[in-house]
């Protein structure tokens, strides 16, 4: 059975709708799978599984997730070769240039894990609508694929 391990920032609850879709996702094709919040969870948990997900936001100007900083700085330190990774985040258009710049800091510390890359990151503006669903489950399902090559 594949296993997945969700790991969700969130301040105004946009991030974890991501995670409850992505999650949601996963269960609905067998996938046992794990949903926590950032702060909550040490990085070594996807150590133990074969699909590792991100849903982080970013703050003001491009800044991580405070109470991620760990997470994030732990994250680079794993050796996660053999396991598949995505990352999808929730932002504000507003912020231009430094619109969910969280997401693409996350994408470059997975990276350095030596994880693959399951799907292309997946930015939404603000809370997810039926078009971002629709995203996210083919993120969900481009994850799992890659697993079963």
């Amino acid at each position: 059975m594949i296993t997945a391990h969700v790991v969700y920032a969130t301040i105004t609850g946009n991030n974890e709708d991501i995670a409850d879709i992505v999650t949601e996702a996963l269960e609905d094709a067998d996938v046992q799978v794990e949903e926590t919040e950032i702060s909550q969870t040490d990085p070594s948990v996807f150590e133990d599984v074969d699909i590792c997900v991100v849903c982080p936001y970013t703050y003001d100007e491009g800044a991580l997730p405070e109470e991620g900083m760990d997470f994030y700085d732990d994250l680079s330190d794993l050796d996660l070769k053999g396991k598949v990774f995505g990352v999808a985040g929730s932002g504000d258009v507003f912020y231009e240039e430094f619109y969910n710049t969280s997401v693409d800091k996350f994408e470059e510390a997975f990276e350095k894990t030596g994880a693959t890359k399951g799907s292309e990151s997946i930015k939404i503006n603000l809370e997810p609508d039926q078009k971002d669903i629709e995203k996210l489950d083919h993120f969900t399902a481009e994850l799992i694929a890659k697993v079963n090559q």
